[in-house]
């Protein structure tokens, strides 16, 4: 498919932000390369002597794209079994603009809104679009932009961590976590986790997971001790360390010989919520994974 070359090169230096507001919208990477493609398939077929500013084109098409995909994606996660968790995208330390780190924790705020209250809020707060441009791509004029962002503010301001730690003191953490958890360390996981812990885990019907959210200290800790008896104290093979969706986290080799993945919310020096990934459809990007543990 040929292009003209300023048309192509538009598309290829804007499509790893193009990726990430997908990804954020949709919260499957698998989708939002879907998102991608289909937003480069339509591109090709653009008039490209008639767009004034190729970035605010693409940017208002990918996101009419996600809105769409939103609103089907919000019924299937309605009759998902178990918590849902977003896909878990490991995030090297330098890989986002200023201003565009999402964590999970937020993603699941988000998971709340109305698409376009999502859309709203990502694109203005997080993607730093002015009103006039996300009225352009939301089709809503900038006043109601406005409000939709205000709600969405609203509601995710919760889910920010008070006194956020570094990222030296949240691998500190994750690591101390890690060796807890897997030794059975009753006294060293309730030294690390918050009074109102919440443990999510997302086995999406095809792994063993919980299918609701582990509530407290104590019962998330003893959570962890258990699952350490029962495999006899061995601590996993650790695949990878580092952000996961913007957490500190790490990626192991379960007993099944699968991967899962671990991403830590910690405020202070305490842990208040804890999101394991185990549904193999959304870790098959991180099979085969190694090198930085």
């Amino acid at each position: 498919m040929s292009l003209p070359p300023e048309a192509l090169a538009t598309f290829t230096r804007l499509r790893p932000r193009l990726s990430r507001i997908a990804y954020r919208m949709l919260g499957s990477q698998a989708e939002a390369e879907d998102m991608v493609q289909e937003a480069w398939l339509r591109w090709a077929g653009v008039d490209h002597a008639g767009v004034m500013d190729g970035d605010a084109y693409l940017v208002r098409l990918v996101s009419r794209l996600c809105l769409d995909q939103m609103r089907s994606a919000r019924a299937r996660h309605e009759t998902y079994i178990g918590p849902w968790l977003p896909e878990p995208i490991i995030d090297p330390d330098d890989s986002l603009e200023q201003g565009e780190e999402v964590t999970m924790a937020l993603m699941l705020a988000l998971e709340r809104l109305s698409p376009l209250e999502r859309a709203a809020f990502l694109l203005h707060d997080v993607f730093g679009q002015p009103f006039e441009a996300v009225a352009a791509a939301l089709d809503r004029d900038e006043a109601a932009c406005r409000q939709l962002a205000s709600r969405a503010r609203t509601h995710v301001r919760a889910a920010r961590p008070r006194f956020p730690v570094t990222p030296d003191r949240g691998r500190e953490i994750a690591d101390a976590f890690l060796a807890a958890a897997h030794n059975g360390d009753l006294s060293g996981l309730r030294g690390l986790l918050a009074a109102d812990v919440v443990l999510y885990a997302d086995g999406g019907g095809k792994r063993i997971a919980v299918m609701n959210p582990v509530l407290t200290q104590d019962k998330v800790a003893r959570f962890f001790t258990g699952l350490a008896r029962k495999h006899d104290h061995v601590m996993p093979p650790v695949l990878w360390r580092g952000l996961i969706d913007g957490l500190p986290g790490y990626v192991t080799l379960a007993s099944d010989g699968e991967v899962q993945s671990t991403a830590l919310v910690i405020d202070g020096d305490r842990i208040v919520a804890v999101y394991i990934t185990r549904n193999p459809d959304k870790l098959r990007h991180l099979v085969g994974l190694a090198g930085n543990a």
